[in-house]
């Protein structure tokens, strides 16, 4: 009798679920509509993680958390902070991770980095009251400074696992000068996630007061950047599993 791994089993069927409804034309209609039409009442802003705002859909924090289960990361950088929820989102899965492994997290390398230009004091504050505050490290600035990368460049030495999440400006000169900084950074297996790629498909002028749109936003960056690295492809398999996702063309795994 042939022993079938259950966990494995359900991947599997994961896995033909993802591809069937990926090609299914009422529900790609539906799901590009509900993510147009949510943008417009700001849907992302409505959640929170322990305590802290976290701008983001709840879809892609499912597929995060998977992949931080999966890679286990020795650090995670992110770009961007706003209210810190997602700088805790990623704490606490690495303080999972920690106790998973039977590592003390107090005692672990274990840390989540975010990069923003700017810090509000409130926000930071709230941050560092905050029980997971010692798997944090904040650093303010534009996370395109030459000394700011670097000296996350530096810090990532050791590291074994390293997970990317760009989620500030997203321009597609920004987001491409950010894949150039910190996307070699990312280890075998591993991801470089790009937010935010959903602009390209929104009508023009949808975003309105900002300055990116479409033909200028973290998927035109993704298309050019990827044309000189091939060490990149982008995971559509996590997009056709999604359906709902605002980086549906944004989980860039590293592949060699």
């Amino acid at each position: 009798m042939t022993f079938i791994d259950p966990i494995q089993a359900h991947a599997n069927e994961s896995f033909e679920r993802a591809i069937r409804q990926s090609t299914d034309t009422q529900l790609i209609k539906a799901s590009s509509e509900f993510l147009i039409r949510s943008h417009q009442f700001q849907y992302s802003y409505n959640f929170s993680w322990l305590g802290r705002p976290i701008i983001q859909y709840p879809q892609d924090m499912i597929a995060f958390q998977e992949l931080v289960f999966s890679i286990r990361p020795d650090l995670i950088i992110e770009t961007g902070i706003a209210h810190g929820g997602s700088l805790i989102f990623s704490a606490s899965l690495l303080t999972l991770l920690d106790i998973m492994d039977g590592i003390d997290p107090y005692e672990s390398k274990r840390q989540v980095i975010g990069i923003d230009v700017d810090i509000r004091p409130h926000n930071r504050d709230e941050l560092d009251k905050h029980p997971l505050h010692f798997k944090l490290k904040m650093v303010q600035g534009s996370s395109v400074d030459p000394e700011i990368v670097d000296a996350i460049r530096a810090h990532s030495i050791g590291m074994n696992n390293i997970l990317v999440a760009l989620d500030s400006n997203h321009t597609h000169d920004h987001v491409f000068a950010e894949l150039n900084a910190y996307a070699e950074l990312v280890t075998v297996g591993s991801y470089c996630i790009v937010f935010d790629t959903c602009i390209e498909e929104f009508p023009c002028g949808f975003t309105k007061d900002r300055p990116w749109d479409v033909g200028n936003n973290p998927k035109t960056a993704v298309d050019e950047w990827l044309k000189s690295h091939p060490e990149f492809v982008v995971d559509m398999e996590i997009g056709h599993k999604l359906m709902i996702s605002v980086a549906r063309f944004g989980f860039l795994k590293r592949i060699f």
